[in-house]
């Protein structure tokens, strides 16, 4: 008898269970979590779930959301109240950098669960991106803060208000008072600091972005590029399809063109140490380090060329004088911006600038300086994080220790947090109202979709309190300052036409800009060149605690849950290293440790490290990685020099580089554009099961075409399929073993020499096979077609058998081992879309092609007595992708983007020689020679 249950075993597997042997037990505590049996400590489950339920039932009630008090504006004309299982749309914007970012938000019963670009605002374009898609997921952590605190301590908001309204009293004229923000370009915001100067003559206002190199001083602002209109592009050192404002922009402009069939495609020349998504579609990559940046300019202005591709670009750049685009890199050398402008005068035309950042804030070196001096009594950290991100030569966090008075806002209790007196919530921008701009200068208005879950503040609500209004709303604040400045007769339609469309129809006028001068660091014996880059998941680090960033693969490394010192193969030889080996890096005195990862087409004697890893006041997930920001200093921003020395020890690289492996065959089709008519598709065999038009009878077929000459790499297809399909999150544990659940996976290939390889991205999601192998092989028919060619999973027959992942050549089947979904938290259960099922260990899931956006267009033209139209359905990795490489229909219509895409010379089924018939296939990419 088992001592655990009340009942006699009268079935068993095995003679270890039937015994209840220690080593069964060991075993099944292996396999299954905590609670999983009936009985576990004497706790029953019956007993479980009578004693929970009432906390349930409790914790449900208190994460009930509501929207704002204040009127808010749908993005379309909608009923004046919700109904229940329709979402509503709303338009805001998302400030990132200090740049709009236009979005469309979904909202379902006052919950905001899902974001999209808004096609209407020139920075999204309709498009998004990981940052975009997964900030909802931010929204709801529950690492955020949720009340006051003074020294460490919980505190009342009023306490905070009577400390903040003494502290301006003492000090009426505001000597003593500075306040550092991050890069912003709200209206609203800077006139409140105008407004505060005015009164207080010795306020001082100091600002600092981690990405943006011109905040250490007043700099230079990003140019805008048209690369609508190149014929040769060159980005040196340079990432304008990862990085920048605007990035979708510049993606959406460059994928256009090369989708085309004709020969107007651009060429693509790229300079870089470490391989980019940009570099990764370069049609002439040239592996250059980043000091040596000003040296190939100035080659390229004198006319000189010392290698294969300085020739290639210099004759190309004759060929299309007057149609050619310099992209000037990360260096702020004087130099480099110099000949980038010269290049561009000389071959194309100028790049406009972007407007600049109103008002005139200080530099944060100042800022160090005068809390050092003890000349700050004051000091009020709006939303950034500078004791774990400034350089790390001006000593932030030793600085601010000597000041009076400090108080952080922040969504986190991060370092800086940590370091000042006081740490206020922050409300997260889907809970604000505000405003922006966009690279462009295009303003936005940034209105909420849900009431602050933490009773959060917004920075103008603190600068309100300056000026001793209590409770001032941000919502009046901002229409105050519109009203003011629209200089409109009916300023309530100007209103809700501005909040209804995302985009304001008002411009600023362009603001100076001032350069700073720096010169590039030389180099001692010995030491290797360092290139610090931006994550492709976690930005600076702000998005470190957010958990499906963390799980996202980089797209050229495929690492997650941490960060690597790159190093190219030959270095490594050189120094005896492989990948995993720990080593030390070292500069300016300071040291960090971290893993080796040997990068096919990296720089040699040079290391390249991501930023805004190894922050644990971040939040739980925040700690993964190493900080580099300690190597960072004000005169090595971008570029420096380092010792490197090998330390003790390995680590183990969490990485999804072999995960999901499908060897022998080609499966990214490239072809010469020299080819007219390119055979990519081999001959198809016809023997099936099946009969072979059983799967297009009709109207309606669903299918998928994927230009991989277009696809770029950014991964925003997988977030926004995590986002929208309810794709949990499993740990840098599970991911190490295989057990990642995205639905999509983006395949990166090399080809040539690993020195200096090309690169290929290819997205593979389900096939939707017509001769579906996992079907013949389900037990239970949890797999199986519908009428309308999907291949659906049924997950309340699935019984976990996995015989369908087997059966499956594409490997694009996930099984939930564990109950990742039963350990989210009660607000992140609030993101959760209720139109898809939440998963359930033991099912095996898979791409659906969102047939819940099938189902909901079914719906609607029903109603309406009409067919589904084409492009009224959009998957959600296709609306997400800003180089619409991703195009799914009616493949019953002939005249179908879809099917127009199918009948291109270029489209091909992968792994077709099989005989599986995919409905989703690829355009092969075309080599430009």
């Amino acid at each position: 008898m088992n001592e655990k249950s009340p009942h006699p075993v009268r079935q068993w597997r095995s003679l270890e269970e039937r015994a209840a042997t220690p080593e069964f037990r060991e075993w099944l505590e292996r396999e299954f979590p905590p609670l999983a049996s009936e009985w576990h400590d004497g706790l029953s489950r019956r007993s479980f779930l009578k004693m929970m339920g009432a906390s349930f039932a409790l914790a449900g009630l208190g994460a009930c959301t509501r929207q704002p008090r204040e009127k808010i504006v749908p993005y379309v004309s909608q009923p004046e109240r919700v109904i229940p299982g329709r979402p509503l749309t709303f338009a805001t914007a998302m400030p990132l950098g200090g740049n709009a970012h236009g979005l469309l938000v979904e909202s379902h019963e006052g919950r905001p669960t899902k974001i999209e670009g808004n096609p209407a605002h020139p920075a999204t374009l309709g498009a998004s991106d990981v940052f975009l898609q997964a900030s909802v997921l931010d929204l709801y952590d529950p690492a955020r803060s949720k009340a006051p605190t003074h020294r460490g301590e919980i505190a009342p908001w009023p306490a905070f208000q009577q400390a903040m309204l003494e502290q301006t009293q003492r000090d009426p004229t505001g000597a003593g008072l500075r306040i550092l923000t991050g890069r912003t370009t709200s209206s609203t915001l800077i006139d409140q600091i105008d407004t505060l100067r005015q009164r207080m003559p010795g306020l001082r206002w100091h600002h600092f972005e981690p990405l943006d190199a011109s905040t250490i001083e007043r700099g230079p602002s990003d140019p805008v590029h048209d690369l609508s209109v190149a014929e040769v592009i060159v980005a040196v050192d340079a990432d304008p399809f990862g990085e920048g404002p605007a990035r979708l922009v510049n993606i959406r402009q460059w994928a256009n063109r090369r989708s085309r069939m004709d020969r107007s495609r651009p060429r693509l020349y790229v300079a870089e140490p470490a391989p980019t998504i940009t570099g990764a579609r370069a049609d002439f990559r040239r592996i250059l380090r980043g000091s040596a940046v000003a040296g190939l300019l100035r080659q390229l202005q004198e006319g000189r060329a010392d290698d294969e591709w300085s020739r290639h670009l210099l004759a190309d750049l004759e060929r299309h004088q007057g149609s050619c685009l310099f992209i000037a890199g990360r260096s702020p050398a004087d130099e480099v911006r110099a000949l980038t402008d010269m290049l561009n005068a000389r071959y194309g035309r100028s790049a406009g600038k972007k407007p600049a950042q109103s008002g005139s804030p200080d530099s944060l070196a100042e800022l160090a300086a005068a809390m050092r001096a003890g000349e700050v009594q004051t000091l009020l950290v709006l939303g950034t994080n500078p004791v774990a991100t400034a350089p790390s030569d001006l000593m932030f966090g030793e600085a601010l220790g000597r000041v009076g008075f400090s108080a952080h806002l922040g969504l986190m209790a991060d370092a800086t947090a940590q370091a000042c007196q006081w740490h206020l919530p922050e409300a997260h921008y889907l809970e604000s109202w505000s405003d922006c701009l966009a690279f462009d200068g295009t303003p936005s208005l940034v209105q909420p979709l849900i009431e602050p879950l933490y009773g959060g503040w917004t920075a103008h609500e603190l600068l309100a309190l300056l000026t001793g209004t209590i409770n001032s709303s941000s919502h009046k604040i901002v229409r105050a300052f519109w009203r003011k400045t629209a200089g409109v007769t009916d300023f309530e339609e100007f209103w809700r036409r501005s909040l209804a469309s995302g985009v304001v129809d008002f411009r600023f006028n362009d603001a100076a800009e001032e350069t700073t001068r720096r010169e590039p660091q030389s180099s001692r014996a010995g030491e290797l060149e360092i290139n610090f880059r931006m994550d492709p998941a976690l930005y600076d680090g702000r998005f470190g605690n957010n958990g499906w960033l963390r799980e996202l693969a980089a797209p050229l490394t495929k690492v997650c849950w941490g960060n690597v010192v790159q190093i190219s193969p030959a270095t490594a030889a050189r120094l005896g290293l492989s990948t995993g080996d720990m080593v030390t890096l070292e500069r300016a005195g300071r040291s960090v440790d971290g893993p080796v990862f040997i990068q096919p087409g990296h720089a040699d004697e040079a290391v390249t490290v991501t930023l805004g890893h190894g922050h644990p006041a971040g939040g739980s997930n925040a700690g993964y990685g190493f900080d580099a920001y300690p190597l960072r200093t004000t005169d090595a921003l971008w570029t420096g020099f380092v010792s490197l020395r090998r330390s003790k020890g390995k680590q183990e690289i969490v990485t999804t580089q072999h995960h999901q492996t499908m060897d022998g065959r080609e499966f990214v089709r490239v072809v010469n554009s020299a080819d007219e008519k390119p055979d990519t598709e081999p001959p198809q065999k016809e023997e099936t099961l099946y009969h072979p038009d059983e799967f297009l009878q009709g109207d309606l077929q669903w299918g998928m075409a994927i230009d991989l000459n277009a696809c770029v790499g950014c991964n925003a297809c997988i977030i926004a399929c995590q986002a929208e399909n309810n794709i949990p999150v499993v740990g840098p544990g599970q991911v190490a073993m295989g057990r990642e659940m995205a639905w999509i996976r983006l395949d990166r290939y090399f080809e040539g020499t690993e020195s200096a390889p090309e690169i290929h991205f290819q997205p593979v999601p389900c096939m939707h096979c017509e001769n579906a192998p996992c079907e013949l092989v389900c037990p239970v028919g949890a797999t199986l077609h519908d009428s309308e060619g999907l291949n659906v999973q049924i997950y309340n027959r699935c019984i976990g058998t996995r015989y369908c992942s087997n059966n499956c050549p594409y490997k694009v089947r996930r099984f939930n081992f564990l109950e990742y979904n039963g350990d989210v938290s009660s607000s992140e259960r609030l993101q959760k879309n209720p139109d898809v099922t939440v998963r359930v260990r033991g099912v095996m899931e898979k791409c659906t092609y969102c047939v819940q956006r099938i189902s909901a267009a079914r719906i609607e033209v029903k109603k309406e007595f009409r067919a589904i139209r084409d492009g009224e359905v959009i998957p959600a990795c296709a609306q997400a992708c800003p180089a619409e490489a991703i195009t799914f229909g009616n493949v019953a219509d002939p005249q179908s983007r879809v099917s127009r895409k199918k009948r291109s010379p270029l489209n091909y089924g992968l792994l077709a020689e099989l005989n599986t018939r995919p409905r989703t296939t690829y355009l092969a990419k075309v080599r430009i020679e």
